[in-house]
């Protein structure tokens, strides 16, 4: 009789497991939509906006460019006049690329020394530099401009020198992490075949950063690009080396007066490069998270 009895209770037992699993899935892609809508969305209404005139803009922001597609190349056309996006393009793509170059050359060289070299001041250095995550940069907004003014650090060049102070300590942290999981064998192997330490650095050591180096320059090639705060104090509004962000800022006027279309086309135009590097080099992100991230 109890054997009956189980038996006929065991297919509830997996009925409710199914179902129960049906709805986590159910929930669990429910929350992927949700997500997606809210990180896709301002994207998506920029792109709208874009192809309408700024009435359009005021009045329905939320509704498609039925019938305006006109207005929306005359917003591309104005805003290129206005703002001299062109050249602006140019200093960003100048700042960014070789601030990410230094960036991760000089983070991967200083967490394999600091790494490898056991030494109480390089154990003190690793802390610095993940100490200085965490101190918001507006706490030190006021003095870097003036060191940055008396350095005459307000060209590309001074951006460069310092986008490498402030996101050295990410980078250092996440090639610290990974130099950490590499085995000392392989090293001490490239010693017996003849490598002395700079070789054995370049010839065994890089290729395997590889997945880290490509996350460490997506993350500050996406954070010098879309910088506004920085190019703004140390270079200014009236400079000639103004970047995207500060071009696009000229198009709101004053006492409110603004080209919204303008505006709107400028910021995709700005967001378009860095989206498209973004999609190419994607797929190594959580590679290169997961091989820099700490172990003991």
């Amino acid at each position: 009789m109890s054997t009956s009895r189980s038996a006929h209770r065991a297919p509830r037992r997996g009925a409710d497991t199914t179902g129960s699993s049906a709805v986590g899935k159910g929930a669990l892609y429910a929350i992927l939509v949700f997500l997606t809508c809210v990180f896709l969305g301002p994207i998506v209404f920029i792109i709208i906006n874009s192809f309408k005139g700024r009435f359009a803009i005021s009045s329905s922001p939320f509704s498609l460019p039925l019938g305006e597609m006109w207005a929306g190349i005359t917003n591309y056309v104005t805003g290129l006049q206005l703002s001299g996006f062109f050249s602006a393009m140019l200093w960003s793509f100048t700042i960014t690329i070789i601030s990410v170059i230094v960036i991760v050359t000089l983070s991967a060289m200083t967490a394999y020394y600091i790494t490898r070299v056991k030494r109480w001041w390089t154990t003190l250095l690793y802390y610095l530099f993940v100490f200085s995550m965490v101190i918001p940069f507006q706490m030190v907004m006021f003095p870097t401009v003036q060191i940055a003014d008396r350095l005459h650090l307000s060209n590309p060049l001074g951006m460069v020198v310092l986008y490498l102070g402030f996101g050295a300590g990410l980078s250092v942290f996440m090639f610290s992490g990974f130099v950490k999981s590499i085995p000392l064998e392989i090293e001490e192997a490239g010693r017996i075949d003849g490598c002395n330490p700079l070789q054995n650095y370049a010839r065994i050591v890089v290729p395997m950063l590889k997945p880290t180096a490509i996350t460490v320059a997506i993350l500050n090639a996406m954070w010098v690009w879309n910088d506004y705060l920085l190019p703004s104090l140390v270079l200014g509004p009236s400079s000639r080396f103004r970047t995207i962000p500060i071009v696009v800022q000229f198009l709101v006027g004053s006492n409110g007066n603004r080209d919204m279309g303008a505006l709107m086309a400028m910021l995709v135009l700005a967001i378009v490069p860095i989206v498209v590097f973004y999609m190419f080099a994607q797929k190594y992100i959580i590679e290169g998270v997961v091989a820099g991230a700490v172990k003991g």
